[in-house]
């Protein structure tokens, strides 16, 4: 027998938005960690996350992450295309290093012209120095190669860097599988005495979800590049709730520009 199907006798009410304030996510094809450290730190009811992957190939090296420049654009317009973003975030530390900050936004403005655009490297320069940082310690998974540009970006920015530890992979997806307790040990043979803060390189690192433990056996400040996006993200959308059980980063506003 055929079923009789009823249609309703008027359209539905539209919200304007499914959330208050969007951010977008142009991450790489073997990103293991930035959406779930998103999903925990930054997605709630007033705040939607929404993610594009861009194609990437390992080994990690000035090379291959110099290739993924030409596919920021497609990835940011593929973020809810034609529909504006609050923010968007480009995912990746080492490559922000080799494509530069004003690139990257330069080319995800030319897809998601209205949003604010945040790198790794851009907010972990800005929470170091909402941190008062002014001597840091800096610990990578990368090889010497790649860490080496990283080194010279911060110290142009004006930090000095006390120790600089990096810990040699080359494949990112071995990056996100350094266990938690060895992303501790490691923190704590990279931070020298006199830092003010310690900087853990890399959006596959699974360091944010440790960064108190951390804080607790150093003593100092400690600032991931997922951390940093994540705060930078929230306070952009306007979102300054203070998390103290994630790091004192979290417990702070961003600063005033």
């Amino acid at each position: 027998m055929l079923t009789l199907i009823r249609l309703a006798g008027r359209a539905p009410r539209l919200d304007e938005r499914t959330f208050d304030k969007r951010i977008g996510l142009v991450i790489l094809a073997t990103d293991h960690t930035t959406e779930p450290d998103f999903a925990a730190l930054v997605a709630n009811e007033r705040i939607g996350v929404y993610v594009n992957r861009v194609p990437y190939a390992n080994p990690v090296t000035p090379e291959n992450l110099l290739a993924m420049r030409p596919s920021l654009t497609a990835g940011a317009a593929l973020i809810l295309p034609d529909e504006a973003l609050d923010v968007v975030m480009y995912s990746c530390t080492s490559a922000s290093v080799m494509i530069g900050d004003a690139e990257i936004e330069a080319a995800i403005h030319a897809a998601k012209p209205a949003a604010q655009v945040v790198t790794p490297t851009a907010a972990a320069v800005t929470a170091l120095k909402a941190l008062g940082a002014r001597r840091i310690s800096v610990l990578t998974p990368y090889t010497v190669e790649t860490s080496r540009p990283m080194a010279e970006y911060f110290t142009a920015q004006g930090f000095v860097i006390d120790r600089f530890t990096c810990i040699g992979l080359t494949d990112d997806r071995e990056m996100a599988r350094i266990s938690h307790d060895d992303i501790v040990a490691f923190a704590r043979d990279a931070v020298a005495e006199q830092s003010d803060a310690l900087f853990i390189s890399c959006t596959a690192v699974r360091a944010a979800a440790v960064i108190a433990r951390i804080e607790a056996s150093i003593g100092k400040a400690v600032v991931s590049s997922n951390l940093a996006t994540a705060w930078m993200c929230l306070r952009l959308c306007g979102d300054d709730t203070a998390r103290p059980a994630r790091g004192r980063l979290m417990t702070l506003s961003l600063p005033v520009r």
